[in-house]
């Protein structure tokens, strides 16, 4: 890549936007009132806002290996923080992918330098499932299924947190977990049953 070729991709994409509107700048540096906080991986391939078609300014948008919202990294929760208790969001979406390469990792017995601590929050993923996972016999499909249930588990981390249990209780805020198909360019709705999933363990965590 040129890189110099960003800087006329941005030149083209500034004239291209005054040509809609010529007061988009002015409009856009005023504030921001995104209603969706996503969660999604870092992976290059996996863009938030074109796989989603928003614009800037719709989406409060936070990235990390493996769309991962553990409770000691102090990123991820004070993005949840600012985007509930500030921005006032009303839906939190965790998306993962398939073809996650840090999920195929998480699953390989290898060792991964500095990233071990990090890919070791999957593998405890892994360890909560690993019964369900084992009966899968197609590597490939295995890896998927191990996706979807990051994806599940990394919702229930979010609704652990204060914020947004504080936000639920008093506006309803939705959180989301979806993956989207790199494969097809297509977003699912896992449609989880977080009633199903936390009636048992919310006692343990609920906050307020």
């Amino acid at each position: 890549m040129d890189i110099n070729q960003i800087f006329e991709n941005n030149r083209r994409w500034i004239s291209d936007r005054l040509k809609i509107d010529s007061n988009y700048f002015v409009k856009l540096s005023k504030s921001q009132h995104p209603e969706v906080l996503y969660i999604g991986c870092s992976d290059s391939r996996v863009s938030a806002e074109e796989l989603m078609g928003v614009q800037p300014g719709e989406v409060f948008v936070h990235r990390n290996i493996a769309n991962m919202v553990p409770n000691t990294d102090l990123s991820a929760m004070s993005v949840i923080n600012y985007a509930v208790s500030q921005l006032n969001v009303s839906h939190i979406v965790i998306c993962g992918h398939y073809g996650c390469g840090g999920v195929v990792a998480a699953m390989q017995s290898s060792d991964f330098g500095i990233l071990n601590p990090w890919l070791r929050n999957i593998r405890d993923v892994y360890r909560l499932h690993k019964t369900e996972l084992d009966l899968i016999n197609i590597t490939e499909e295995r890896y998927k299924r191990l996706v979807e249930l990051n994806v599940e588990e990394q919702c229930v981390n979010v609704i652990k947190t204060s914020d947004v249990q504080k936000a639920y209780n008093e506006r309803k805020i939705k959180v989301h977990g979806w993956v989207f198909d790199i494969h097809s360019g297509k977003l699912i709705d896992l449609k989880i049953d977080f009633d199903k999933i936390l009636k048992k363990i919310m006692e343990i965590y609920q906050i307020i």
